[in-house]
This record gives structure tokens, sequence and C-alpha cells, in this order.
């Protein structure tokens, strides 16, 4: 998608459109994630499997974005910087990040079918719970990745034009 871009300008506005689609993205997610909590400490019992799927749904969308298309964008950005330390610093969190992403498939798994759903619903309190914890890690360990690849990478925001005006 943003290989073919001709400018610099446009290549990194592209990430950074990117990137602000994705955390667009967190942002519902954690309104889904919310309601689904609140949901599961009124009445747990009244917690349907399509809240569960729609969160889940969305939570795996978000992950696998990240994965496929912003942190490999991200590495693309510090190559193309010749930003080796940014690499190396990449390298590391993306090594950190695989945790929370197993919490999500495991998720993902107890939650699949109909009747694995019903077997695991006395569960959900605190697998939102672990959850909540993997997830504010991985969004600490993803700020940290595009404040050090992209922002230090990006242009300057133009300075606004002083126009004068002849009387």
């Amino acid at each position: 998608m943003l290989e073919d871009c001709k400018t610099a300008l446009e290549r990194w506005g592209g990430v950074h459109r990117l990137i602000d689609r994705w955390l667009e993205e967190r942002r519902v997610m954690l309104d889904r994630f919310v309601t689904l909590r609140k949901d599961c400490n009124d009445a747990l019992e009244a917690v349907e499997k399509s809240q569960i799927d729609g969160f889940s749904e969305l939570l795996m969308d978000y992950i696998s974005a990240g994965h496929f298309e912003i942190y490999p964008q991200l590495r693309e950005e510090a190559k193309a910087f010749g930003d080796d330390e940014a690499l190396t610093i990449a390298d590391q969190l993306l090594e950190r990040l695989e945790m929370s992403t197993e919490l999500v498939l495991s998720f993902d798994n107890d939650y699949a079918s109909p009747s694995r759903c019903e077997f695991y619903l006395n569960r959900l309190p605190a697998w939102l719970d672990r959850l909540a914890r993997g997830l504010e890690a991985r969004f600490e360990l993803e700020d940290q990745l595009i404040g050090r690849l992209h922002a230090a990478h990006s242009p300057p925001p133009e300075a606004p034009k002083v126009g004068l005006t002849s009387s």
C-alpha cells in the first residue's frame, strides 16, 4: 500500500494516517471492552456470545493490524532513515508484545464456539481482568514503538504562514 508512494512526505504522511486509523480502532475496541466488562459485573449470565464475539473480533483485528500493517511500516521507516538504534528497540519491543498476543489468542480460543463460550462464561470476568493488564502493557509498548520509530522521523509541522498585508 504505502510502498508505491513517490515522496517521503507522501509515504510518511501515509504511515501517520495508518497509525491514526489504528489508534481509532484501539479506541473503539476499548469502548467495547468497557461495555462488556460492565455487563459482566452487572449480570454475567445475561452476557451473550454475540457481545463476546463482537469484542473479540475487534480485538483480533486490532492485534492483526499491528502485526501485519503498523509494525512492518514502522520498521521500514526506521530502515529508510538508517536508524539502527530504533530497529534494535523495535525488535526488543516486538518480542515483548508477543506475550500479550498469545494472551489475546487464548481468549479468542476460549470463547470461539457457543459450547466453549457457555463452558467458560463464569471465567469471563477474570479473563477480562487479565486482558486489561495485558492490553495496558501492550499499549504502553506500542506507544513507545510509535514514539521512537515514527515520531522521531516525522517531519516537523509547518509553521503557520504569516501573511503581510499591504495598505
